[in-house]
């Protein structure tokens, strides 16, 4: 994602570093200051932000004959002058060069943090506000005994002087895998401003057999049944825990809430079901939910070879998380090696848990069905607030399967939902951006403060504010905030078809007559790539891994073997809301293939700079062709044969706008994301021989008799 070029993104996290390490490794930040007046001190009092991020504002204010700097995610930091308009910030690698205009008169600041980062901000207005409301916390770390005698560790967090004065406090609690080292006062001042400036005791807890917790780890812990002591989950985890807390952590108010991203958001789901009496509310994050069906490491029976490769290296090869490197294009590693088999052996992965599993049950077994969540979900116990993100590259689909499993149970109306135009955890960032794109506001701000904060303070504080009904969505496109009493929503809404229709057209009118609409050969030998190469690791250094799904897909758009439908311009706005579905009549001349269907918002050529003629990803999915009739026993599919196959692009809330044209994109690789479908069918693709690749021709049909189709809800 795109992370604020401020004060606040290059200082949130980082240690600071010693005076001989300061900025170009020239001048030592605990140098002699130059003494300023107050009034000369007052020429630099006021606002600054840059042109991109003008939601994140930094603040410069005097007190008495000493300059600050402040932002609403960071404390202030006392600025020093080393010279007329230039100043430093002791301790740290921070200078500030204030910049004048033609009148002499300060208008704006470039920043300088080390030798490599620098940034400019403008003032925009001469008056200064105090922007930081933190809360000094104090820090302790505890080892908790779970029922079976492995201890836990955590990090426990709470404004400072709460243990014995003030109003009793509620517990707002994270479980981890990721470790807990870096959490304290400056961290969750900066990462959860607005909740750390109200107080809470704050919990962030390694799970089982993490870093200094001990026991056994188990990748996404299926729950179990509860026979003997030694039986323990996640929510027994999570139980003993909140028993712990409340008996041993002073002043508490006896309530809990729970939050997390990602996999601490599949914990925090877990806080939910048959739940400790204490825990009011949780929010589960882009959780991991079904990591077969449609999250991590499946999505329809397409294996996500890249990810799954990098994150269980990370997660199961040692008790701390260190990232994959790659020195070399992953295309290449991939296609070289073959199948997944071949990667993890070359990677000396085969024997990890997750990893064996990807090979020895690459179908939807019972390992994998135990780990699902959603089955779980036949009742709400607790207030929950689903979050998730439209442009999510790994857990989109999570946050919408808990809402469409909870929504159906929710007699009191405790469940809710918030959908954005975020990748995955974009919402915790002060940003108006997701890549090239703008959405005129910081919307993670937004979300937060509106939803988010009130969220918890009902719930953990008794306090009013939170006014959600039930599902607040960001309509992409247009660029604004809806409200809607169930998603997908239903009034104001009706069915619509989009046809794929022969010479590459896209019309909401059925096709008459007609046969086939377009055909291609897929070769596994030269399989289309998921984003523009070299293709870096997942998480690796210059990977451009997080913001993929809103790449300008025309850097593939004019490949032979993958197939464009398109409308003409759009004389009208055209607004779809809800789960888009495809319904796609294809054949091929093998045994066994993928299907990837895309539904694209082509921009017009007179857009302004990187954005004209960009197609922009809106809906995506993959499924592997094999699993048409069961998830759990795969089978061939009949050469030649017209066969219907049915999935769902998840949903969306977005806008083409008039001028704009509605592009939907058929190919059948999506590598090295997802593995290669050898397009002949074998028993298990992750062993599959070199021999078993073959390019195919894939036909998709679009006539009367097969129809291909798009269906999705349009605004009336």
């Amino acid at each position: 994602m795109r992370v604020r070029r401020g004060f606040a993104a290059l200082l949130c996290g980082l240690v600071l570093a010693s005076a001989s390490a300061a900025w170009g490794r020239q001048k030592s930040a605990d140098q002699v200051a130059v003494t300023l007046s107050a009034s000369a001190l007052d020429q630099y009092v006021g606002l600054y932000h840059g042109s991109e991020e003008p939601d994140a504002v930094d603040s410069v204010y005097r007190e008495g004959d000493k300059l600050y700097i402040e932002n609403e995610r960071k404390p202030r930091a006392e600025l020093r002058a080393e010279a007329v308009d230039r100043f430093f910030a002791p301790g740290t690698l921070l200078h500030l060069q204030f910049v004048r205009g033609a009148g002499g008169k300060v208008t704006g600041v470039t920043m300088v943090y080390g030798p490599n980062a620098s940034w400019s901000l403008e003032r925009f207005s001469d008056v200064a506000v105090r922007l930081n409301h933190a809360l000094a916390y104090s820090r302790t770390t505890v080892m908790m005994p779970m029922r079976d005698g492995a201890k836990l560790h955590a990090v426990i967090l709470r404004p400072v002087g709460s243990e014995t004065s003030g109003a009793p406090l509620p517990f707002l609690m994270e479980r981890t895998p990721y470790g807990t080292d870096d959490d304290s006062s400056d961290s969750v001042n900066s990462s959860k401003p607005e909740l750390a400036a109200s107080g809470y005791i704050f919990v962030f807890c390694d799970i089982r057999g993490r870093y200094e917790s001990e026991g056994k780890f188990v990748m996404n812990r299926p729950i179990v049944a509860h026979v003997t002591k030694s039986d323990v989950d996640e929510t027994t985890d999570t139980r003993d825990t909140i028993d712990w807390l409340l008996k041993n952590v002073p002043n508490n108010n006896g309530r809990v809430g729970v939050i997390g991203v990602s996999y601490p958001g599949f914990l925090a789901m877990m806080a939910g079901i048959d739940p400790h009496p204490a825990v009011k509310a949780i929010s589960p994050q882009a959780p991991m939910t079904d990591v077969w069906m449609g999250d991590d490491f499946f999505h329809n029976g397409a294996f996500r070879e890249t990810y799954g490769f990098d994150y269980v290296q990370e997660l199961e090869k040692q008790k701390t998380a260190k990232r994959v490197e790659s020195t070399g294009d992953t295309y290449d590693f991939f296609l070289q090696h073959v199948n997944f088999a071949g990667a993890a052996k070359a990677a000396h992965m085969s024997n990890l848990p997750t990893a064996k599993a990807f090979i020895t049950q690459p179908s939807y077994t019972k390992f994998w069905q135990d780990m699902a969540v959603q089955r779980h979900l036949t009742r709400v116990e607790v207030p929950t607030l689903e979050v998730g993100g439209w442009w999510d590259q790994e857990d989109m689909w999570g946050t919408q399967a808990e809402y469409a499993a909870l929504e159906p149970h929710d007699a009191e109306h405790e469940v809710f939902l918030v959908l954005g135009p975020w990748n995955h955890g974009g919402w915790s960032w002060t940003t108006r951006h997701l890549g090239p794109l703008d959405f005129g506001a910081s919307t993670g701000d937004q979300y937060r403060k509106t939803v988010e904060a009130p969220f918890f303070e009902k719930y953990l504080k008794d306090r009013a504010g939170f006014d959600l009904k039930d599902t607040d969505s960001f309509r992409t496109g247009v660029n604004k905030w809806e409200r809607y009493d169930v998603w997908p929503p239903k009034i104001g809404f009706q069915a619509e078809k989009l046809y794929l229709t022969e010479g590459g057209g896209l019309s909401f009118t059925a096709p008459v007559g007609g046969g086939a609409a377009a055909s291609y050969v897929s070769d596994p030998a030269n399989p289309i790539p998921y984003r523009p190469r070299p293709i870096q690791a997942t998480y690796g250094d210059g990977s451009k891994w997080r913001t993929w799904l809103v790449d300008d897909q025309r850097f593939v758009s004019g490949r032979k073997d993958l197939a464009n439908f398109s409308t003409p311009v759009l004389d009208h706005d055209v607004t779809v809301t809800g789960n888009v579905k495809a319904d796609l009549f294809a054949a091929t001349t093998g045994s066994d293939a993928d299907w990837v269907v895309k539904l694209i918002d082509v921009y017009p050529d007179d857009s302004p700079g990187e954005m004209a003629g960009y197609q922009l990803m809106i809906a995506d999915e993959i499924f592997r062709g094999r699993y048409l009739k069961s998830f759990e026993k795969p089978e061939p599919l009949v050469p030649g044969q017209v066969t219907e196959f049915k999935w769902s692009l998840h949903g969306v809330d977005h806008t083409f706008l008039k001028g704009h044209r509605m592009m939907v994109e058929v190919q059948s690789s999506w590598f090295p994301l997802y593995d290669r479908n050898p397009q002949t069918f074998v028993p298990d693709i992750m062993t599959a021989p070199k021999k078993a690749y073959k390019a195919e021709t894939e036909t998709i049909f679009g006539s009367a008799k097969y129809p291909s189709h798009l269906e999705f809800s349009e605004s009336k």
